[in-house]
């Protein structure tokens, strides 16, 4: 009698053996001796307190990944921590009247109880949260090495400062002009900033795109846009009248396209730019246009999306190619005054901002590039600009040039005059890296009246955050805490304050994968084991951090090397990059337009209906999980009425794991027959063996189980985790199939291919197929067991199957050798007893036999 398979005593079974063995813990460099190497992790989580199937996701890939390394004899390295600093620990102190540090760590107890009965292989004893002061006080050490060697200064600058959060945000974290955690409008403000000199590395971290063949591509070219190399030209526009002080040579601007110079119809500065700022002291139309300029983003993307707003600062600067041409100069809320000098010249006809600002205060737009087949006597430009390649017109010596040799004709003019020079200039800034918050890491600074503002010696780290903040008040509890602060100066020994800003969390995870590598050195770094382990051979997570997370990891390893904190030449984190989809659900909203979590909804008789009043429920798009819209699919529910390996099958099986995946009940329902199924296979194996395989039935099996063997292998190492899935359903069938099967050496085939299937199974569902090897005598842990390996020899075969259509339909198949004719496979086919009986007497017309393909028998 068959049994039925129990998820909730087997999956603890196999947990605790797997632990006791300690299978998952890596070995150290020395241990390993010549085992190769795979540090496998996906981006660590921040503790929110519960976990959905979208971490469920995005960690049983990286699992599968994991164990299917262990399994080729593979030191691995697959870690777990904690992203804890951040705003959503204020906010619920707040909101909750909790302590930050108390309600994170909290959180980390919810989420690891979670994360247990996953059955991840995880090395827990490497385990951290980067609130914890050991891993902060380390990063203190980090920033007093970058301060050291320069590439941490401060400076005054023009920031992005969020009123709900009351903090600096990067250019990166605003979305649409908005805080990407409060959903704020953003400020500009100037403030003084601690700031990572990133931009150092810009060519490099441009040219080691180029090396990361196994990142997608669509990752590489976001971060290319956001380094964005120009190369152009950098000249002056002296004015035609007396220059404001400071700049008697004119207003220095970079462009890309100086070939549209006879286009030019003004020239535009910042509205913080020096001249622009000091016109204003005597002029209130441009104080207050300053002053309203302000209010927009500091980030590209912001101003880009904002109306375009200008003054003309009455100021006439001379055309370098024509100096009786005389040209206005402007201030417009468009210009960044972190982009080269400050100040653009506008060529309205090539280029849309510039348009849409002439067209607003009638400036004229004269086009100089004329588009393939285009008439120059009668082409205009009305509304669109012309961005593209073409021929010059109405610039004097450059026209009939090409754009490109008309780029090159200018840039050697300016040079010629003494105007200008090809430069290049890159859209990446320098790195602000200073909030005003309290849960975030101290920066190791202290501010004293006479000898100004001083690093903290090493032997006082670490600067541990106050247990006691209060947040009764908007802004920062360090500012106002009463003791913290206070503090004497390394240098004098006079009274002074520690540094009150704390450090943006991207800097945590920054450098987290390296420390990973040895987390209780004693040193931020063990270059050794750094050395062994990095870089990270496959690194999972979203998209979303394509640029601010992983853009700031690459420049981290590159001066982290250049400080001589680790030994890492190529600079290059991650080797393999993997950005996995969403997992989605439908939405519920009652009666009273509130949202509804998946368990406050009933389905019955065909509507969805709420439980707690019976009313019915509107259902409303699939989308990403989210707290917000409370479809949260919780793990714990799914692994308590089917078992974590049902959750794991669902997640990796139902689409492409780039693509998003939406959960299902029915879905899950099917996860759970397929584990039943393989139980029940495992249940009728032969107890066994029954001679070698030769041919016949048994030889079928061995075939398919090796073809199955490469081809869920390939699936796993070129994350096609769905088709790896896909194969096994189908071995699985082909088990089943065998059960009827008959002839020497079937049992052992059948055996075979029982304990191979665990095998393939483990990193998908890894609890029933540990189940399944201890039922049919497997040796020690499926988990550790050796990967089979798939036999060449047995996945060529010399038959083909072909279908046999009767009048157009498929009514039957056989499997016949390679090289028969035409008339063998004829007579194979009517003389298969499926078609005999589907005749049943007809006259056959025509039998049609396409080689190696199909048969197709005309019987009308």
């Amino acid at each position: 009698m068959v049994s039925r398979y129990n998820a909730r005593e087997v999956e603890p079974k196999w947990q605790k053996a797997w632990a006791e063995a300690a299978v998952f813990e890596a070995k150290s460099p020395a241990e390993a001796g010549d085992m190769p190497k795979a540090y496998v992790l996906e981006m660590f989580p921040y503790p929110s307190g519960r976990l959905h199937m979208g971490h469920v996701r995005n960690y049983a890939m990286g699992d599968v990944v994991a164990r299917y390394h262990l399994s080729k004899g593979y030191n691995v390295l697959h870690p777990m921590g904690w992203d804890a600093f951040g705003m959503p620990a204020e906010n619920a102190a707040m909101e909750k009247g909790a302590q930050p540090g108390v309600w994170t760590h909290e959180n980390i107890d919810a989420m690891k109880a979670q994360f247990a009965p996953l059955g991840l292989s995880l090395d827990w004893k490497r385990e951290f949260a980067t609130c914890d002061a050991e891993y902060y006080g380390q990063q203190q050490k980090i920033f007093l090495k970058f301060w050291e060697n320069d590439l941490v200064f401060r400076k005054k600058s023009k920031v992005n400062w969020d009123p709900v959060d009351n903090t600096v945000l990067a250019n990166e974290q605003v979305i649409d002009g908005k805080g990407w955690r409060s959903g704020a409008v953003v400020e500009q403000r100037e403030l003084e900033q601690w700031t990572m000199r990133i931009t150092k590395y810009a060519d490099d971290l441009l040219n080691g795109l180029n090396t990361l063949d196994r990142w997608p591509e669509k990752v590489r070219s976001m971060q290319a846009n956001w380094i964005g190399k120009s190369l152009g030209a950098t000249f002056t526009w002296p004015f035609s009248s007396d220059a404001p002080a400071g700049y008697e040579d004119g207003i220095e601007v970079f462009t890309t396209r100086p070939d549209t110079l006879f286009g030019a119809s003004f020239v535009a500065i910042a509205p913080d730019h020096p001249i622009t700022k000091k016109l204003a002291e005597t002029n209130p139309a441009i104080a207050e246009f300053i002053k309203e300029a302000a209010k927009g983003g500091t980030t590209e993307e912001a101003i880009e999306k904002a109306p375009k707003l200008g003054i003309d600062l009455g100021l006439k600067v001379k055309h370098p190619f024509k100096p009786d041409w005389e040209i206005p100069v402007w201030s417009a809320n468009f210009v960044l005054s972190t982009y080269g000098s400050g100040a653009v010249f506008g060529s309205p006809a090539g280029d849309q901002r510039d348009l849409d600002f002439a067209r607003k205060y009638n400036l004229p737009v004269v086009p100089v590039v004329l588009p393939p087949d285009t008439d120059p006597d009668t082409y205009t430009i009305e509304n669109e600009a012309y961005t593209g390649s073409g021929t010059l017109f109405n610039s004097e010596f450059l026209n009939g040039l090409s754009t490109q040799e008309a780029i090159k004709a200018a840039i050697k003019k300016l040079e010629e005059l003494n105007l200008g020079t090809a430069s290049t200039t890159y859209r990446l800034r320098d790195w602000g890296i200073s909030r005003q918050r309290y849960w975030g890491c101290p920066i190791p600074a202290v501010r004293c009246e006479d000898c100004g503002v001083v690093p903290v010696p090493e032997d006082q780290l670490p600067i541990t955050l106050p247990d006691d903040p209060d947040f009764s008040q908007p802004g920062n509890p360090l500012d106002r805490h009463p003791t913290w602060k206070h503090t004497n100066c390394p240098n004098c020994s006079k009274a002074a304050v520690r540094e009150t800003d704390t450090l943006d969390t991207f800097m945590d995870s920054s450098w987290y994968f390296a420390r990973f590598c040895n987390p209780h050195a004693v040193d931020p770094l063990d270059k050794e084991a750094v050395k062994y382990w990095l870089p990270v051979d496959q690194y999972i997570g979203g998209v979303e951090h394509a640029i601010l997370h992983l853009l700031y990891s690459r420049f981290f390893t590159r001066a982290l090397h250049d400080c001589d904190l680790i030994d890492l030449p190529a600079g290059e984190p991650f080797a393999g990059l993997f950005t996995q989809g969403m997992v989605t659900h439908e939405t519920y909203k009652s009666a009273s337009g509130k949202w509804l979590s998946p368990e406050e909804i009933d389905e019955k008789d065909g509507g969805v209906f709420e439980i707690s009043t019976g009313l019915p429920v509107k259902v409303g798009e699939i989308t990403k999980m989210s707290k917000s819209k409370k479809n949260v699919v919780d793990p714990s529910i799914i692994i308590s009425d089917y078992g974590a390996d049902v959750a794991r099958w669902f997640v990796l099986s139902d689409s492409p794991p780039e693509r998003d995946v939406e959960w299902t009940q029915s879905g899950a329902e099917g996860a759970w027959r397929f584990i039943q199924k393989l139980w029940t296979l495992a249940e009728a194996a032969p107890d066994k063996d029954d001679g070698d395989i030769t041919d016949g039935p048994a030889m079928d099996l061995l075939r398919i189980t090796h073809k199955t063997i490469d081809g869920v292998s390939r699936g796993i190492t070129e994350f096609r985790f769905n088709t790896s899935v896909a194969q096994i359903h189908e071995f699985s069938n082909a088990i089943k199939k065998a059960e009827n099967a008959s002839g020497t050496g079937i049992a052992t085939a059948r055996r075979f291919a029982i304990k191979t299937l665990a095998q393939l199974v483990s990193p998908f569902a890894p609890h029933v197929s540990e189940e399944i090897w201890a039922h049919i005598g497997g040796e020690g842990l499926v988990t550790t067991a050796t990967w089979p390996q798939a036999d060449e020899a047995l996945m060529t075969t010399n038959t083909v199957t072909m279908p046999i259509q009767v009048n157009g339909k498929k009514r039957s198949e056989i499997e016949v050798d390679k090289s028969a004719s035409k008339e063998d496979v004829e007579k194979l086919a009517l003389a298969d007893e499926k078609i005999i009986a589907f005749l049943n007497g007809k006259d056959v017309k025509k039998t049609i036999v396409v080689p190696g393909r199909i048969v197709n028998i005309v019987a009308p």
